[in-house]
C-alpha cells in the first residue's frame, strides 16, 4: 500500500470500496517543529464522477485499487457513448459523454495514443496523451505590418475546440495543443 507522501496525480486508490483517481495534490508544511506534513488530495469516484476532497498525513496509507491500464485507440461515437478498441485484442468499451466532459475536445477518431482505465473488466475512464495534433479550420486572416508584436487570435479546430493561436496560422495547418491546459504549443 503506497503512503500519501508517494501519491502522484493519475494514481487509482480505493477509498470505501470505490476507485477514486488522484485529480490535484496539495502538499502543505507546517511551521511548528515535529508536525507531519499534510497532503490535501482531490478525488474522483471513478464510477459516479463525484469529487472527494480528503486530508492525509505523510505517512498514512491508502489502498491502491485493482485496476489494470491498457492502450486503446478512440474508434467511433454513438450517441453519447463513446467507443474506444483494444489494440492487443480488439476488445470494445464505451464511455458516456458525463464522464469525460473535459476530454472530449482532444479525440478524434482512429487516435491510438490513449491509456483506458479498467476495473472489473469496465472502462471507467481514459488518460490521453501530453498533447495532440489538430487541424485549424477557421481562424481570421492575419493583419500585416503588425508583427512586432506578439499577438493571437481565436482558432477553431477540427474537434470545435476554440484555442489562442498565434496570428501567422491559417485554416488548414495543424497545430499541437496541450490536453491538461487546452493551450497551444507549436505547429505539429
Amino acid at each position: 500500500m503506497p503512503k500519501a507522501s508517494d501519491l502522484k496525480k493519475g494514481m487509482i486508490v480505493e477509498i470505501d470500496e470505490f476507485p477514486y483517481i488522484v485529480k490535484q495534490l496539495d502538499a502543505r508544511s507546517p511551521s511548528s517543529r515535529g508536525a507531519s506534513t499534510l497532503y490535501k488530495i482531490r478525488f474522483n469516484n471513478l464510477k459516479t464522477g463525484q469529487k472527494l476532497d480528503c486530508s492525509f498525513k505523510g505517512e498514512d496509507h491508502v489502498k491502491e485499487a485493482d485496476c489494470s491500464r491498457i492502450t486503446v485507440q478512440y474508434s467511433y461515437r454513438d450517441g453519447e457513448i463513446y467507443y474506444f478498441m483494444d489494440m492487443e485484442d480488439f476488445t470494445q468499451y464505451g464511455l458516456e459523454a458525463s464522464q469525460m466532459d473535459a476530454q472530449i475536445p482532444y479525440l478524434i477518431e482512429q487516435q491510438e495514443d490513449i491509456i483506458a482505465l479498467i476495473v472489473d473488466g469496465n472502462l471507467v475512464a481514459i488518460e490521453l496523451p501530453q498533447s495532440v495534433s489538430l487541424e485549424v479550420i477557421d481562424t481570421p486572416p492575419a493583419v500585416t505590418g503588425s508583427s512586432a508584436t506578439n499577438r493571437s487570435k481565436t482558432a477553431t479546430l477540427s474537434t470545435g475546440l476554440e484555442i489562442q493561436v498565434p496570428e501567422y496560422l491559417a485554416p488548414g495547418e495543424t497545430v499541437k495543443v496541450n490536453t491538461a491546459t487546452g493551450k497551444f504549443m507549436s505547429r505539429a
